[in-house]
């Protein structure tokens, strides 16, 4: 992906998932040997908040519009919570009214486990909630796949090679 094309290959796609997941594994480890100062009460709610607020509100939305369009303020929900920006937020705002604990890892245990195991980024309005494969986007996935078939414009963007 770049400043002019952004879209993620088969292979960018996989080694992304690759980095989150061993940051899940590098969180979970410590969260691990940590287990015995972890209050759970606390990593529970860090855990489950993301998604008591951002997924299962668009989930059951989505359900009901069986097939139809859901309102684009599940979406916003969505990705505000599980937005490395908010979840930074939280986490600093507990720190400093709370103080720092173990039990926070479980909001990056979180995020890096719907990315890294199960390859959920933020949502774009253009696409279902719920994960489901797009004819246009599986033609424009070959299309791009074909080598020597990607076309090439002139203008950079985004200021130079990455």
């Amino acid at each position: 992906m770049d400043a002019a094309n952004r879209f993620e290959s088969p292979v960018t796609y996989r080694l992304l998932r690759a980095e989150y997941f061993v940051a899940l594994v590098g969180c979970s480890v410590l969260f691990l040997m940590h287990l015995d100062e972890v209050r759970w009460p606390v990593a529970l709610g860090m855990f489950l908040y993301i998604d008591l607020i951002g997924y299962l509100p668009g989930a059951l939305a989505h359900r009901r519009a069986r097939g139809g369009p859901v309102p684009r303020v599940y979406y916003v929900l969505y990705n505000t919570m599980h937005s490395w920006l908010t979840a930074g937020a939280v986490v600093a705002l507990w720190i400093w009214l709370v103080g720092p604990e173990w039990a926070l890892l479980a909001v990056p245990i979180h995020l890096c486990g719907d990315r890294g195991l199960l390859g959920n980024f933020l949502k774009p309005f253009s696409v279902p909630f719920e994960p489901q494969r797009l004819p246009a986007f599986e033609a424009f996935e070959a299309e791009t796949r074909e080598p020597g078939r990607a076309t090439s414009t002139t203008g950079a963007v985004g200021g130079g090679r990455g």
